[in-house]
């Protein structure tokens, strides 16, 4: 199985972490619900105690039974380990209800620091790493990392009893109780050793986990273009490949916990040997009695299951320990956009100016070279060029999804580094060439735009868009329902509904990715429309591949290996003749006739 970790590789954000550094991150988690805690440790102490007593009064109910005159010894005593066995129960029992609770808010706190954390990552991370990995991160490594915390909260009350049990022995007789310590303290030790050799494999088996949810996660957002171009075949193909990697990485952490347990079973089988050939010769010359006889041999098999539960559960163990390493991971991942101050941002005039900004998404791969532009207060610019000219940067870097390097960016002629990015987050509207639609209804998803917006408030941004004529053709108008991605809406309608969005929350500035470009030459002049009323009085920077939006510019910018080649209007820049001359001929041109017949349908229609 050499090939066990090909194409399980680890994030580019993961971290190592020693177990003392993890048990440093995990205990103020349940330091934080300190009563319950407390409740759980009383539990503990008593089941413990309980169980210890358990034994060692059968042990006397052994050697009352064994003498000639067993008086009313027995009864008494019959009594006392069924009262101590149903307190061991009964506490037990509370334990593991009060473990419950107390997991599973543990369990929602390492959700919610993990989901704020996502939440807080900039663009550059999320178009880096898969959806569905991230969310792996949040589901199955916090799921595995409570499995964790059960078995070892579990496990802390049995290994009290063995060390309260171990006293008694030492006290009764201690040539036994060496032989039961050894056995015990070998058991052990194989299995913490055991668990260097598993961290690994249980952390390979995790990662090709979260590859299989990213892989199907992937593949149901893309259904139809596997159904549209018949790939279901090689779709499923892809879903063995990823499956065969988590098969692969499960059966070698299997092997690895098959070879442990022979082991584990020999070492107390020695050492059950041991206490019977010990103990007989002890009770044959009188050192030990028939019920302390019985006691050592009942506390080998007591000793069993918690100690091999260090190594039986040692899977889940190593799985909740490379789980929190997964998820503390990304809950200290920084973003890599960093601001140096955080001043509080008014509303925006809406100035920006490039100077000699340089940036790339990699570091050996420049995209914008000492760029400097400067968009006035108000102004409408788009930006046209080849695919891989720069325009999307330039936008990325308005919005502040991404670092930039060399230069300054200033926005009212303030570091945009030095604002606070979340209120300067505010003052922007983005509308986004493929726009995104969550699970609710028209007028839920228009409120995102403003948090506590009243519903008539978000009918009037609704209203104010292309008309609001869109919202009459809907079936159930301003609470017809939507589906996740808005896949029962039509391209246009899904775009006004987010210009809808973007006018509610009233922004400063308008930065728009071809809101245009995936609709017909009718929707296209309907949106346009409600683009018209959105980007009035704002400043407004827009990547454009439509005609139309490059007519209603102030200013078209020719943007051509990281720079700005050309700028002016449309009619001066096509009389001059130059880049953006040659860009109207091949992509523009054409859709003159289209956008001008579609004017005349959209006429039509309103007449």
């Amino acid at each position: 199985m050499a090939d066990i970790l090909d194409g399980i590789t680890a994030d580019s954000y993961d971290r190592s972490y020693g177990d003392r550094e993890l048990l440093r991150r995990i205990r103020p988690l349940f330091a934080a619900k300190g009563a319950t805690v407390v409740l759980i440790a009383l539990a503990v102490v008593g089941a413990a105690v309980a169980g210890a007593a358990f034994p060692l009064l059968v042990a006397d109910i052994v050697d009352n039974a064994a003498r000639e005159s067993v008086g009313d010894a027995v009864l008494p005593l019959t009594g006392a380990a069924l009262g101590t066995g149903l307190v061991a129960w009964l506490l037990t029992f509370f334990q593991q209800r009060a473990v419950g609770v107390l997991v599973g808010d543990v369990v929602l706190e390492m959700r919610r620091r993990a989901f704020e954390a996502v939440l807080r990552q900039d663009m550059a991370f999320h178009d880096d790493q898969a959806s569905g990995s991230v969310a792996s991160r949040i589901t199955a490594d916090t799921q595995a990392f409570a499995t964790l915390a059960t078995l070892t909260l579990g496990l802390v009350g049995q290994v009290l009893m063995i060390g309260l049990l171990l006293v008694a022995m030492f006290v009764i007789n201690v040539p036994l109780a060496l032989v039961t310590a050894v056995t015990a303290a070998l058991i052990v030790l194989v299995s913490l050793g055991f668990r260097w050799v598993s961290r690994r494999a249980s952390q390979q088996q995790q990662r090709s986990l979260a590859q299989i949810n990213a892989y199907v996660q992937e593949t149901l957002r893309g259904i139809a273009v596997a159904r549209n171009f018949q790939r279901e075949e090689s779709t499923h193909a892809g879903l063995v490949e990823v499956n065969q990697r988590w098969f692969r990485a499960t059966v070698k952490l299997n092997r690895l916990f098959s070879g442990i347990f022979p082991l584990l079973l020999t070492l107390t089988g020695l050492g059950t040997v041991g206490v019977v050939v010990l103990g007989g010769n002890l009770l044959t010359d009188g050192s030990v009695t028939a019920g302390e006889w019985s006691l050592f041999l009942e506390a080998l098999m007591l000793f069993w299951f918690p100690l091999t539960s260090i190594a039986s559960f040692w899977n889940q163990f190593q799985q909740g320990l490379a789980a929190s390493e997964r998820i503390f991971a990304l809950v200290d991942l920084e973003p890599a956009v960093q601001q140096s101050d955080a001043r509080p941002v008014p509303r925006l005039d809406g100035t920006v100016e490039f100077r000699g900004v340089d940036f790339g998404y990699r570091a050996d791969k420049p995209v914008l070279t000492g760029l400097d532009l400067k968009i006035d207060s108000g102004e409408t610019v788009a930006l046209v060029g080849h695919t891989g000219a720069g325009k999307s940067s330039i936008i990325r870097l308005i919005t502040r999804a991404y670092e930039f390097g060399g230069g300054e960016l200033l926005v009212d002629g303030q570091d945009i580094r030095t604002l606070d990015l979340d209120a300067y987050k505010g003052h922007l509207g983005i509308v986004p060439q493929a726009p995104f639609l969550f699970t609710g209804t028209v007028g839920e998803n228009i409120g995102f735009g403003r948090a506590g917006a009243t519903p008539e408030e978000i009918l009037a941004a609704a209203r104010s868009v292309a008309g609001g004529d869109w919202l009459d053709v809907l079936p159930e108008g301003i609470d017809t329902p939507v589906n996740e991605g808005g896949g029962t809406l039509s391209a246009g309608q899904r775009q006004l509904i987010v210009l809808a969005r973007v006018m509610l929350g009233n922004p400063s500035m308008l930065i728009l990715d071809e809101a245009t470009a995936s609709v017909d030459p009718l929707t296209e002049a309907q949106v346009q429309e409600g683009l018209d009323a959105v980007s009035a009085g704002r400043t407004t920077v827009v990547v454009a591949h439509r005609l139309p939006t490059v007519r209603k510019a102030d200013r078209i910018l020719v943007v051509d290996g990281g720079r700005i080649v050309e700028q002016g209007t449309h009619d001066a820049l096509l009389a001059a003749g130059g880049r953006y001359a040659e860009l109207y001929d091949h992509y523009f041109r054409h859709q003159a006739l289209d956008f001008q017949a579609a004017e005349e349908d959209a006429d039509a229609v309103r007449r």
